[in-house]
């Protein structure tokens, strides 16, 4: 169950992770096994618009590190997760369901730091399904037999939980569509579905906030910003029961300080530099809380039981 956590928590926080923060700085032994800081960016939206939101994460955490940072925006989930796996990234921040595929293939390869509080105070966000608002499709009946598009295979919300959920509810996508197909991210398959390619698509959102906006935080929020997208052009015929917000990780093999280093720039970041937050964030939110592998159990066993159904 997914509890109510406050920006007090973070605040209480600071001045330890401040002393932390002091003693892994004067520390050297971890620079030499990490020499380079490389962090993976997922993919969901055009690079130059992920280079652009995470530019101002790279300075900071150059600043505070004092190695090098490089970022590595992948093409999809999974280019982030083998980078990880493979060691070839020491740091991203992940979907739940991308998080529980690391752990189900290697369950010493990355742990979580922190999650995001939304602006109600939730630690979780939403599925959304959406058609264009001109289509004559109102509700999730009306879809039988018409066309989805899922973001990710590795995404929660863009595969993962919707496909779970639905089965669940009756709608099983592999019969109740006459096609799914994944549109290689959450913004492309929006711009797939306002394109007439698929009837409807899914993505993820806070859920609270003003719709007009899309919402406090999410790729509608994101896609709204930019002028990529017009809330009145799309219609949200289903949501999804809330989901773990994703964890930022860091590899497992790397030093004790580093991981509290980079713990203590993140639960301090929405206080220092709230709109760098936001801009890694992708939206409006409270905090970054600390958060631990249980936190992310349901998901994992939901994709064990995901993976076990393709076995047959």
């Amino acid at each position: 169950m997914i509890g109510r956590r406050t920006l007090g928590v973070a605040l209480a926080g600071i001045t330890a992770f401040a002393a932390l923060t002091t003693v892994a700085q004067a520390a050297e032994d971890w620079r030499k096994q990490v020499p380079v800081f490389r962090v993976g960016i997922l993919g969901g939206e055009n690079e130059a618009d992920r280079l652009k939101d995470n530019a101002c994460f790279k300075e900071l955490l150059e600043t505070r590190l004092g190695v090098p940072v490089e970022l590595y925006p992948a093409s999809d989930y999974a280019g982030v997760m083998q980078g990880l796996i493979s060691k070839n990234l020491e740091y991203a921040g992940l979907g739940s369901a991308g998080y529980a595929g690391i752990h189900i293939q290697d369950p010493e390869a990355v742990e979580p730091l922190v999650t995001t509080e939304q602006v109600d105070g939730s630690l979780g966000y939403y599925s959304v399904l959406y058609v264009r608002a001109d289509s004559p499709y109102k509700t999730l009946d009306d879809l039988k037999g018409k066309t989805l598009a899922f973001a990710d295979p590795n995404s929660t919300s863009g595969y993962l939980v919707p496909a779970h959920e639905l089965k669940a509810q009756g709608y099983d996508p592999k019969t109740f569509f006459s096609q799914t197909g994944f549109g290689g991210g959450h913004e492309q398959a929006v711009v797939a579905v306002l394109n007439k390619q698929y009837d409807a698509g899914v993505t993820w959102t806070s859920g609270v906030g003003e719709y007009a906006e899309g919402y406090s935080r999410g790729n509608l929020r994101k896609m709204v910003d930019k002028g990529g997208l017009d809330m009145k052009d799309i219609r949200v015929v289903w949501k999804s029961n809330l989901i773990t917000n994703g964890p930022r990780v860091i590899r497992k093999d790397v030093p004790q300080e580093l991981k509290d280093l980079v713990r203590g720039i993140l639960v301090n970041m929405p206080i220092e530099n709230r709109q760098c937050a936001e801009a890694i964030a992708g939206g409006e939110f409270n905090s970054f809380q600390p958060i631990n592998h249980e936190f992310y159990k349901t998901i994992i066993d939901m994709r064990r039981e995901l993976l076990k159904a393709r076995r047959g």
